[in-house]
């Protein structure tokens, strides 16, 4: 563990604009100067097509790409690199399971499961295979306080559901979902399980293989490292039956006028030129994260949290999404002001140079199930402080009255 690393000193952004309260983190999150430093050195430095060259430098390049991949696969405990795959993002990643395992697995009458409170991420893909196969889309949904119950999920599957997708973390309530349980749940009825991982890998520990999930998706972006590279697991079993997603360059073995033989694992899912640089930042970043450690993560994150969450339950106008208890929250308050619109309420937290999230945050049934049309979200990351809290509930305190109410 080194708490150096908590600084905002390490992340150049605050330098750049010392004013700025960002509590945005669950969109993306800032970049510490070593992970800008890596992708910065792989362009100056190690510039080559990564797997294709037999000359030194693509072969230094390659090394970087791969030594990135191994670093994933140690982070989140896969059995082996073939099952990271690297894509652009978790939606990417979401995308291509629905329309690789989707379109050879699924069939007419099938069902797919999605909780309703997906990112739209992990429910649009769902969305389009069950349409294009004639299989059914149905949803398992929570209570106000995003809990699900396993005893619901039992009832929900059927002998025709095929896969059940939800979140680890929601980007909503911040609570996190009995994964392992409910892994094991569809595992029994012979039902697939896709996790987004987006709002928890940068946060908490995660072991897909104590998990037991199919397959986990997320985004380097939202856990320090550039955007344009993200990751998909997937069981390796799973991957070698499913066909490519895209085609072309470097994800074939052999190919003649008629006809091509794929590449193994996991560069049949990776064509075209990769995004080589993106891989030495997300590299960078889990040596980041690794070297501060989730302790220290996680502590901050908590103390921040119960902190901010005790001054807003103090303003009566102010509701708070989901659970009533800070630690089920991981850093995400999402909540609404009476009588003001959402909108309203992040233009007015610009103007004090604090950056919120206003809107339905890709999650419109969720919000349509809560029975509002939007929110505000804070997500707080390892980087915030107690000044920042501060600053905002200042600004919280004053928005209702900058809105010609009396508060």
């Amino acid at each position: 563990m080194n708490k150096e690393l908590l600084r905002k000193e390490n992340f150049p952004v605050f330098g750049v604009y010392p004013d700025l309260v960002y509590l945005d983190s669950s969109a993306t999150q800032q970049k510490p100067a070593r992970v800008i430093q890596a992708a910065e050195r792989y362009y100056r430095e190690e510039n080559a097509n990564p797997l294709r060259g037999l000359y030194d430098l693509s072969v230094r390049a390659t090394d970087v790409y791969e030594g990135a991949r191994e670093a994933v696969r140690r982070f989140i405990n896969a059995k082996d690199s073939a099952e990271i795959v690297f894509t652009r993002n978790a939606t990417e990643s979401l995308n291509l399971v629905a329309q690789s395992w989707g379109r050879a697995f699924l069939h007419e009458g099938d069902e797919i499961l999605v909780s309703i409170a997906e990112h739209h991420s992990n429910l649009l893909p769902w969305q389009l295979i069950a349409k294009e196969k004639g299989a059914s889309l149905r949803f398992l949904e929570c209570d106000r306080q995003g809990r699900f119950s396993e005893d619901d999920l039992k009832a929900a599957l059927t002998p025709k559901t095929k896969l059940f997708a939800i979140t680890q973390i929601s980007n909503i309530f911040g609570r996190v979902n009995p994964i392992r349980e409910m892994a094991a749940i569809c595992h029994r009825n012979g039902t697939l399980i896709v996790c987004d991982g987006a709002q928890s890998v940068p946060h908490i520990p995660v072991d897909v293989q104590a998990l037991d999930v199919d397959f986990l998706a997320f985004s380097g972006h939202k856990m320090l490292a550039p955007m344009g590279i993200g990751v998909l697991y997937g069981k390796q079993e799973l991957l070698e039956a499913m066909p490519p997603f895209l085609s072309g360059g470097e994800m074939i073995e052999y190919v003649t006028r008629e006809s091509a033989t794929y590449a193994p694992l996991p560069h049949k899912f990776e064509a075209g030129t990769v995004n080589a640089g993106g891989a030495a930042g997300l590299g960078a970043a889990i040596g980041y994260i690794e070297e501060l450690g989730f302790e220290a993560i996680e502590q901050r994150e908590a103390e921040l949290t119960a902190l901010c969450m005790s001054e807003m339950t103090r303003l009566p106008y102010v509701s708070i999404l989901g659970s009533d208890r800070a630690e089920e929250h991981c850093g995400i308050l999402t909540f609404t002001i009476e009588g003001v619109h959402p909108h309203d309420i992040a233009y007015i937290f610009n103007s004090q140079h604090i950056a919120v999230r206003a809107g339905h945050h890709c999650a419109q049934p969720l919000h349509k199930h809560l029975g509002i049309p939007s929110s505000t979200r804070v997500s707080l990351a390892f980087y915030n402080d107690e000044q920042d809290v501060e600053r905002f509930i200042a600004c919280l305190r004053q928005i209702r009255r900058s809105m010609g109410y009396n508060e």
